[in-house]
């Protein structure tokens, strides 16, 4: 009986599995993620090599004129060291994280996941798969409202593939597309392509690309060649969100 026990625990049947609970499941970045990894053992004794955490997303890569989805990893945690479970064994091992400033928020088609993976000597690894919600901090939320103040409508927010010479930690950025639907840019502007990036709590980069609204036939060739974009870098701190409105009004007046 123990040989067929090994032989189907090296498929998957009646090997150990696990499952991961959280504390919570809304976070923003830089906060504590809290939590425990429950693992039962299965009809026979296994050596278990590894247990960690990923923390992933998806983002858009264009290739061969057509955009592919990419899953990206934002970030590992190992979790413990090899141990031996026993047949029908529990046990908890209890984690603690912070999620990284340059995670993704949940927004529009982004999704962010933890996903937990076991490495088990001679059997198939179990996973768990733990769907979050990350919501933006308050420097990020103020930066959004306000752009939305100025007369903006969010379009779409995606994850994209950027160039190596733009890239920070990760291949991509999060991009929040606006378009100007009252207020003094209506008009002026086809859009505003909004680009965050938390150094910490207390500090924000922003990117702004402002594109124009092109005229006759030197504005279709200024389209054609992009001339009518603009690309901005600003940085804020929590003690600017007072005057964050009109510091965003005299860059895009600049440039629009």
């Amino acid at each position: 009986m123990s040989l067929f026990n090994k032989v189907f625990a090296s498929i998957g049947i009646g090997s150990a599995t696990v499952d991961t609970r959280f504390e919570k499941d809304v976070f923003m970045p830089g906060e504590e993620v809290r939590g425990v990894v429950h693992v039962k053992g299965g009809n026979i004794e296994q050596q278990i090599e590894d247990i960690y955490l990923s923390l992933n997303t998806t983002y858009l890569k264009e290739s061969d004129d057509r955009k592919h989805t990419i899953k990206a990893t934002i970030e590992q945690f190992n979790l413990s060291k090899a141990f031996v479970i026993r047949p029908n064994e529990m046990k908890e091992i209890p984690f603690t994280f912070r999620i990284p400033f340059d995670t993704p928020v949940s927004i529009g088609r982004t999704k962010i996941w933890m996903e937990t993976g076991v490495d088990i000597r001679s059997a198939v690894d179990p996973s768990d798969k733990d769907y979050i919600k990350v919501i933006p901090n308050p420097l990020m939320e103020a930066v959004l409202n306000t752009v939305t103040e100025l007369g903006f409508r969010l379009r779409e927010a995606d994850c994209e593939e950027v160039p190596y010479h733009k890239r920070k930690r990760m291949p991509f950025v999060q991009e929040f597309e606006f378009v100007p639907i009252s207020g003094p840019y209506r008009g002026r502007l086809d859009e505003l392509e909004v680009v965050l990036f938390p150094l910490t709590g207390e500090e924000l980069e922003i990117f702004l690309q402002v594109d124009r609204k092109a005229r006759g036939l030197g504005g279709f060739l200024a389209e054609a060649l992009e001339m009518d974009e603009t690309n901005v870098k600003i940085m804020i701190k929590r003690n600017d969100l007072s005057t964050l409105k009109s510091k965003l009004e005299e860059v895009i007046d600049q440039y629009s």
